[in-house]
Formats: C-alpha cells, sequence, structure tokens
C-alpha cells in the first residue's frame, strides 16, 4: 500500500467545494497529467477544463502539462491564457518532433508522485484517472487502458493491429495488445523509461520493456470531440516499423533463412539440369526462364537491402547522438518542486 491514500472527509469539511468535489473521495497524492497535443485547440478548450475539475475533485496536488508538438492552430495562444491558471503548465517544443518525443518531453517535465498520459482529443474519459489511481494505490506500478473492443475502427486497422502486435510479439518483449498510451506511471517507471537514452522511441514498447507491476482496465474510446484524427495510414506503418526495428531483429532472420531457402532451390535446380544434360544432352534453353529468375532474384536482393537498410538507418540515427527534441519555451507552475515518490 502506498502511502497515498484516500480521504474522504476533505470534501464535507469544505463548504466551499463544488458539488463534484462533494460526490468523490480526495486523494493526498500528488498527480501530473501530461497531454501531447498538435493542432488540437478546439479539443483543449472543451478538455481542459473537465479535466481541471476532475483532477481538483481527486487529487490534493495536481498539474496539466500540455505539451504542444509544432501546433500550427490557436493552441499557443490558448495555452498563453491557460498558464495563468494555477497548476497548469505548458511546454512548447520548436517545432513537429512526433507523439513519441512529446510524451518523452512531458513524462521529463512532469513532477507528481504519479504520471497521467492521456491524448488531448477527448477520445481518453478522465472518469478513468480515479480507478487508475485506485489501482496504483494497491500496489501497481503501472495502470493502462485497454480498448475493449475495435469494432469502430475499418477492417484494415483491425487486421494490421492484430498482425502488428503478433510480429512484435515475436520479440523478446511482449507488448499488450490494444492498450494505448492512456496510462498511469509510478515515479519509479518515469525514471526507468528516461533513463532509456535512444532517439527512436517507440513508447509502446518502452513501457512493456521496463517491466513493474502492470495492470490493464478496459475502456471504449470516445469519439474526438472535434476534428479528424492525423494517425493516417502512412503515419501507423511508420509507426509499426519503428517499432518492429526497435523491438524485433526476426525481419533480418527471416532474410537469411529466405536467403537459405532460395540456396537450396538453387542447389536443387543444379542437380536437375546436371542429370538432365547427362540423359538429354545440351539442348539451348530460352530467354524467358533466365530473365524471369534474374529479375525475381533481383528482387528478393532489394528487398533484404532494404530490409537491412532499415537496420542501419536506426543505427544512423542513434549514433548522431542528436537531442530528442527541443523546447522552445515553458509557461505556468505546477505545485511540485522536484519529482516524488510515494515508495521507499
Amino acid at each position: 500500500m502506498r502511502v497515498g491514500f484516500r480521504d474522504d472527509h476533505v470534501a464535507a469539511a469544505d463548504p466551499t467545494a463544488s458539488a463534484a468535489s462533494a460526490a468523490t473521495p480526495r486523494y493526498r497524492v500528488g498527480l501530473s497529467c501530461v497531454l501531447p497535443c498538435l493542432n488540437e485547440a478546439g479539443n483543449l478548450a472543451v478538455l481542459l477544463p473537465m479535466l481541471r475539475e476532475r483532477l481538483a475533485a481527486l487529487c490534493e496536488r495536481w498539474e496539466i502539462l500540455v505539451v504542444d508538438d509544432g501546433s500550427t492552430d490557436a493552441t499557443p495562444a490558448l495555452m498563453e491564457r491557460w498558464a495563468a491558471v494555477p497548476g497548469m503548465r505548458y511546454v512548447q517544443l520548436s517545432r513537429n518532433f512526433g507523439k513519441e518525443a512529446a510524451l518523452s518531453a512531458g513524462l521529463e517535465a512532469a513532477r507528481g508522485e504519479a504520471v497521467v498520459l492521456m491524448d488531448a482529443d477527448g477520445q481518453h474519459a478522465p472518469e478513468l484517472i480515479a480507478e487508475m489511481i485506485e489501482r496504483w494505490q494497491a500496489g501497481a506500478d503501472m495502470v493502462y487502458a485497454v480498448r475493449a473492443d475495435r469494432r469502430q475502427e475499418s477492417r484494415f486497422k483491425r487486421l494490421g493491429a492484430r498482425w502488428f502486435y503478433r510480429a512484435l510479439g515475436a520479440g523478446s518483449v511482449r507488448v499488450p495488445p490494444d492498450a494505448g498510451d492512456f496510462r498511469l506511471l509510478d515515479r519509479r517507471v518515469v525514471r526507468a523509461i528516461l533513463a532509456m537514452p535512444e532517439r527512436t522511441r517507440f513508447m509502446k514498447g518502452l513501457y512493456a520493456w521496463v517491466g513493474f507491476r502492470t495492470e490493464a482496465i478496459a475502456y471504449t474510446p470516445a469519439a474526438r470531440l472535434r476534428g479528424r484524427s492525423r494517425f493516417g495510414a502512412w503515419r501507423l506503418l511508420r509507426l509499426a516499423a519503428s517499432g518492429l526495428t526497435a523491438f524485433t531483429t526476426w525481419p533480418l532472420r527471416l532474410v537469411s533463412l529466405v536467403g537459405c531457402a532460395f540456396a537450396a532451390l538453387a542447389l536443387g535446380y543444379a542437380a536437375y539440369i546436371l542429370v538432365d544434360y547427362a540423359m538429354n544432352g545440351n539442348r539451348v534453353s530460352g530467354w524467358t526462364t533466365i530473365v524471369t529468375a534474374l529479375l525475381f532474384f533481383a528482387g528478393v536482393n532489394l528487398v533484404s537491402l532494404g530490409v537491412v537498410g532499415e537496420y542501419v538507418g536506426r543505427i544512423f540515427e542513434e549514433v548522431k547522438g542528436r537531442p530528442l527534441y527541443i523546447v522552445g519555451r515553458r509557461l505556468g507552475r505546477g505545485p511540485f518542486q522536484e519529482p516524488g515518490s510515494t515508495r521507499p
């Protein structure tokens, strides 16, 4: 059991507390809520008031940390106003570095004893945070939300997700299927993730790699408050490629197996040619078979080089040692000074 605990009498002792505060027990814990965003001004305008009220009803100390991943809409102007509100913080990256980098920036800036990661589009319900805190105080180091079903998604996306998690499961780390970035992390987990220096970050894999005691809760994502998702098929494929090359080496092994298989077929065909020559003599063969075979094996070679090139490209990115992200500016101030811990 953690040091933080439920305090059911705080709301009753405060006559100025809101109805939401009076109905919900408070926790004597410090919580950071990280929201990476890209052009989500309309959604933030709706989500932030709801989230602020929810956290104030749940936690004694809290902060909302919005990480702007290079937005070009009204997000900076909106957050300049919100940054003046107690408990609100704003980290603006110098350009668009990607969601994985924005999540890492949020984890590094967060100062709470526990950190909740959630999207800024309104699909992650703030009501689940209370259950996450319950599981965390009961001893879980990480509590993550898992989609109850994917029926609202396209068939292409469902099949792609299924095969991706199967392929990823062939590596040394098992990533829970249908688990996203909506989760609560203990301070120990945050430290472990930040200690990993790699530049190509696949956060779902990092969550699984660090281990610790994890628990899952089922949820059904709500519809986006406004706008459309920017994660199209191409961006999802790029993310899948990053995850596979970061946490598995089976594509390289598959290329080796394919090479061995074709080498065996070539030897078998050579043996057939020798036997045919011994029995029937030298006959003139057509060019179609030769050209087709050359083109086919050239294609196999190029595919193999492409797979190897993906891994070489990851190595190239790592050895340059560039920072994962650059912060343009920081606004606001939370209630925390230094990262704390509720565990010895």
